[in-house]
């Protein structure tokens, strides 16, 4: 059997995702929090604050072992690696991390959307999100192009030029 590292998804204690991401890279495993930064409020201020992207969950890459799961588990703030079936985490496909990673990283402003209907399978083929997958959906006079990550049950969205995409 081949030793292959996959991504998982980590739900993690409410407000805990920036200090559990940290506490695994300081054991070595790599994690990855999609993160947003908005501007807050204050009677007195506004300040730019960063914000998880799916509140309560970030990314493992780790190998299918036992021993790495108890590892990620035992760090501070993690509750659970998500699983289609009970007791073997389900690895969440790497195209949903790289496309996601590339949404996050365009500093397009992104909509989070529970699961859709999905649509068309697309690949973008132009502009800062060119080879990013996904699906695309029709809202109103706009194109969306979505990027499903089906174990959390959630989408991210960002308008898009139907001249900027094939079908996959």
């Amino acid at each position: 059997m081949i030793d292959v590292l996959n991504w998982y998804a980590l739900y993690v204690k409410s407000r805990q995702e920036f200090v559990t991401r940290d506490e695994l890279r300081r054991k070595g495993i790599d994690a990855y929090l999609p993160s947003v930064k908005r501007m807050s409020q204050w009677q007195d201020r506004k300040k730019c604050i960063e914000f998880a992207l799916f509140p309560g969950y970030l990314f493992v890459f780790l190998r299918a072992h036992q021993e790495a799961f108890l590892s990620v588990l035992k760090t501070r703030g993690a509750v659970n690696l998500l699983s289609l079936q009970p007791g073997t985490p389900t690895a969440v496909p790497s195209e949903e991390i790289e496309s996601l990673k590339l949404l996050v990283g365009s500093g397009q402003n992104l909509d989070i959307y529970p699961s859709l209907q999905r649509g068309a399978r697309v690949r973008v083929t132009n502009g800062p999100l060119k080879g990013a997958e996904g699906t695309i959906e029709n809202r109103g006079e706009h194109y969306v192009f979505l990027v499903n990550i089906d174990i959390l049950g959630r989408s991210v969205a960002v308008r898009i030029c139907a001249d900027d995409i094939e079908l996959d």
